[in-house]
């Protein structure tokens, strides 16, 4: 590997397959592009058919080997999971300034949720994977024990997005190495230093050659990795559009295939809510504007009770307005850039559509005046909105809040249902117990009551247009898992 950094231009000029550093098959190159600055920050080769063939056939060779990794006893396995944590916490800082810089994530948020997260996921699976039982005996009806036994599913095609790239990529490489499966990850084009870093850290951990194997490449190239051969199992997070293309070739192959997809959730302010921002101002920000809005579980849709309705609009353009715009690497930044040009200009348009439909703008709409670089869109929020109007039902994947009536819990309930999408939520009470009997009437794969985190011991996932099969909590590993019965 050559790895040239001249001040804050990086440059690598190979793939990491098979456990080594190797000549691309082209000489296309991707540049990631600072957010904050619009200038390049690096170049990396990028994927052609050729690379992820040959990342596919080391990860069945690994997987394929006799005495390899699916053969590990699980203990084992969790030991290198542990070595791989730990490799990738010697390296937080750089993890931090490369996915903050390439996709507009504040520093404090990244320091969180890119680093202290995954490996949290992953020392999470390492601890199942000790646990892991992979053969039941039971007394079958008609005589005899029957063996049910389950073993890896076999080559994993794991195709992350720009939001949350390390997140989301440890969201599937820990429930696969835990279950003994291996590999082909696909970074998206616009974060593709930080799955550098990953490289090196699994090379660091001594993971087998070939466990996991890296390409970055463009969406026509994910496509080919979906559709190969070699691939025994899909796990993909991004938008529904592509979402549902994976599902319609995952479904003509009959294979395996998990999807989180996008959301356009429903926090619900019941009439007894607390509205102090002091106090709840920083659990409202994290589930409805965190990581500058690209974050797929927001509840962008508030929903406020009528006799408070003027209330709740002053909370959240008071919240809102409060919020500091500005570069990611600054620590006291709560609202950085759009992750690319092309972003910034789908969320400008969802604005233009607000405005144009009639919801009134109580805060926000516009680029920051004080800020002539970068893709920044200021936070903004619409009141008025009838539920049925586009900012209300399409996700935007930027800091736009929707702010609509309701006439009691029934109504609430109705609306925050009346959704193409079922991903996340909030319930925000002084009533808990009220508030997680609502949450109970939410076609929602996921739901918080006055807060939400998706918590690495529980299933997280969606429903309806938000994807199909969870990953996270002892049900993340099912999706890596296939079952054989033996009649003894």
């Amino acid at each position: 590997m050559t790895v040239v950094n001249e001040n804050t231009f990086t440059t690598y000029d190979t793939f990491y397959i098979g456990g080594e550093w190797v000549q691309p098959s082209t000489d296309h190159t991707i540049t990631p592009i600072d957010a904050s600055t619009e200038q390049p920050l690096g170049r990396v080769p990028e994927g052609a058919e050729a690379d992820i063939d040959r990342a596919v056939a080391a990860a069945r060779a690994a997987f394929d080997d006799p005495s390899g990794w699916a053969q590990w006893e699980p203990r084992r396995r969790a030991e290198a999971m542990e070595r791989l944590a730990e490799a990738i916490d010697k390296r937080a800082d750089q993890f931090v300034q490369r996915v903050s810089a390439q996709n507009g994530m504040p520093v404090a948020v990244a320091q969180q949720l890119e680093i202290g997260y995954p490996t949290a996921v992953l020392r999470y699976y390492a601890g199942l994977a000790r646990e892991l039982s992979t053969i039941e005996t039971r007394e079958g009806l008609f005589g005899g024990p029957i063996d049910v036994r389950r073993y890896p599913v076999g080559v994993v095609a794991a195709i992350v997005p720009w939001n949350f790239p390390q997140a989301l990529s440890m969201f599937k490489i820990a429930p696969a190495m835990a279950t003994g499966c291996t590999l082909v990850i696909k970074p998206s084009p616009e974060t593709v230093l930080d799955a550098y870093l990953l490289a090196e850290a699994i090379d660091e951990a001594q993971v087998p050659h070939g466990v996991i194997n890296i390409v970055p490449a463009g969406r026509e190239v994910g496509a080919y990795l979906v559709a190969h051969p070699g691939v025994d199992k899909v796990a993909f997070t991004g938008s529904t559009a592509a979402g549902r293309s994976i599902a319609e070739m995952c479904g003509r192959l009959l294979r395996p295939v998990t999807l989180e997809l996008g959301g356009k959730s429903a926090a619900i302010v019941l009439d007894d809510a607390e509205l102090n921002l002091a106090k709840i101002g920083a659990g409202l920000f994290g589930s409805t504007l965190l990581n500058n809005g690209q974050t797929c579980f927001l509840g962008t849709r508030v929903l406020a009770p009528r006799n408070r309705y003027n209330e709740v609009v002053e909370a959240f353009t008071a919240l809102a307005g409060s919020l500091t715009v500005g570069i990611a690497s600054d620590p006291t930044t709560q609202i950085g850039p759009m992750a690319t040009a092309r972003q910034r200009e789908r969320v400008e348009s969802y604005i233009a559509k607000g405005r144009s439909e009639g919801a009134r703008l109580t805060v926000g709409g516009a680029r920051p005046k004080d800020l002539d670089q970068g893709w920044f869109v200021e936070p903004t929020v619409f009141a008025d909105v009838d539920n049925g109007a586009t900012i209300a039902r399409e996700e935007i994947f930027g800091p736009v809040l929707s702010l609509i009536p309701y006439d009691g819990i029934d109504d609430a309930v109705r609306i925050a249902n009346d959704s193409d999408f079922g991903l996340g939520g909030t319930v925000w009470t002084a009533d808990p117990e009220r508030g997680a009997a609502v949450a109970q009437r939410i076609r929602t794969g996921t739901i918080g009551v006055n807060r939400y985190i998706p918590d690495p011991a529980a299933p997280f996932g969606g429903v309806k247009a938000s994807g199909l099969g969870r990953e996270l909590g002892p049900e993340g590993l099912a999706g890596y898992l296939q079952i054989q019965t033996v009649y003894r």
